[in-house]
């Protein structure tokens, strides 16, 4: 598992968030909340998503992103050079972005108490990130390659 995790949420994954960190405390998984600290509706996920991607960068280590879709927070994220955020709603696909695409954020949908939009419930959150985080990447030739495809993508534009 990562060394520390970094966990940042706008105002409609605050309320998952918070209950991860309480998740993550019992299981002695050490983590760095990077806001948002106190709920706010008026605040903005990519300013959340910058703060835990360039830690995540500067530390190589992981983070947890929380908004209401988990889509946006992940867009953001990924602005950030180096960062392979990815947008999970079940086990199998938390498993598949560390084997096969080394993603070191993962983006949970919290849904919000702002919109209708259906989010994770706690249980299915704990079970995505206990996966998530005990998955090594697999270090197979062909997705090496294609990471550093994505690299140059990177470093091109």
């Amino acid at each position: 598992m990562a060394r520390k995790i970094y966990l940042g949420a706008d105002h409609a994954g605050f309320v998952l968030k918070e209950k991860v960190k309480r998740w993550l405390i019992e299981k002695k998984i050490a983590f760095e909340d990077l806001g948002n600290l106190v709920y706010d509706k008026e605040d903005d996920y990519p300013d959340f998503a910058e703060k835990v991607a360039k830690r995540v960068m500067q530390d190589g280590s992981k983070g947890i992103l929380f908004c209401g879709s988990a889509e946006g927070i992940a867009i953001a994220a990924n602005k950030v050079k180096g960062v392979r955020a990815v947008a999970v709603w079940d086990k199998k696909i938390a498993q598949l972005s560390r084997e096969d695409n080394d993603a070191n954020i993962l983006c949970l949908a919290g849904g919000g108490m702002l919109k209708p939009i259906p989010g994770l419930s706690l249980g299915k959150a704990k079970e995505i990130i206990f996966v998530w985080l005990k998955t090594q990447f697999s270090g197979e030739a062909r997705h090496k390659r294609r990471i550093e495809k994505i690299k140059k993508i990177e470093k091109n534009n």
